[in-house]
């Protein structure tokens, strides 16, 4: 199943309700399970990004809605990469010329 790393900021009301942040994490999880993906791991970041998620979904449809419904919910903005493992990476690779 495809990878994807979230890298998520809080918004103004994301802060006002940080104390909630772990218990919406676990209601993502539960979301990303009922769209037939899975929240891998969750970090609370300090840096540039306040979280980082790994995320496993069936396609890119899948995770986009997922995300969407996140967003929708106001606390967080959200910046998406499709990660790639070493194994799918070297498959990428042996297609070059």
């Amino acid at each position: 199943m495809p990878t994807y790393i979230s890298l998520l900021n809080f918004t103004p009301q994301g802060l006002q309700r940080i104390k909630d942040t772990t218990k919406r994490a676990e209601t993502f999880k539960a979301k990303a399970k009922e769209k037939g993906a899975a929240l891998k791991d969750v970090y609370w970041t300090l840096g540039e990004y306040d979280v980082v998620a790994i995320i496993e979904a069936p396609n890119d449809e899948a995770v986009t809605s997922l995300l969407y419904d996140l967003v929708a919910q106001g606390n967080v903005y959200t910046k998406t990469l499709k990660a790639f493992s070493s194994q799918e990476m070297g498959k990428i690779l042996s297609q070059m010329e």
